[in-house]
C-alpha cells in the first residue's frame, strides 16, 4: 500500500502513476519522489527505491552532503535527466534528507512516462 501524503498549504495532493500531482491556483505542479546517493563514485539517475513517499526515483551524485552541495546537484541532475531546465525544478521537502520531494513546475504532458522510464526502465 503506497503512503498518502499529507497536504500543504498550497493544496491537496493525489496520486497520479507514481507522481504527486499539486493543483495549484491556476498552475500545475508536480512532485517527483527521489532519494538522493550523496559522496557516490560517480554521478546518474535511474533505478528505485521504494521509500516513505512511495515509489523513488534514484538520484546518485558525487557531490557530498555538505551545505546543500548535494541537494543543488541533485536538483540539477534531475532536471537534466528529465530534459528540464534546471529553473523550473524546485524542492518542496527534504532538504538534510535522502528522502527529497522535488516539484516540476509547468510539466510537460509526458513526464510521467520520463520519469517512469528513468524508474522503472522503459516498458
Amino acid at each position: 500500500m503506497r503512503p498518502r501524503p499529507e497536504p500543504d498549504r498550497r493544496g491537496a495532493p493525489s496520486l497520479t502513476s507514481g507522481l504527486l500531482q499539486w493543483v495549484v491556483a491556476g498552475s500545475d505542479e508536480v512532485t517527483i519522489a527521489v532519494r538522493v546517493k550523496p559522496g557516490a563514485s560517480r554521478g546518474g539517475v535511474g533505478g528505485r527505491h521504494d521509500g516513505p513517499y512511495g515509489p523513488a526515483l534514484v538520484v546518485a551524485v558525487t557531490e557530498p552532503a555538505v551545505d546543500g552541495r548535494a541537494t543543488e546537484a541533485v536538483l540539477r541532475a534531475t532536471a537534466k535527466a528529465l530534459g528540464l531546465r534546471r529553473r523550473d525544478v524546485g524542492l518542496r521537502a527534504g532538504q538534510t534528507a535522502r528522502d527529497k520531494l522535488i516539484i516540476v513546475a509547468d510539466p510537460p504532458a509526458d513526464l510521467d512516462r520520463r520519469v517512469r522510464d528513468l524508474r522503472d526502465g522503459p516498458p
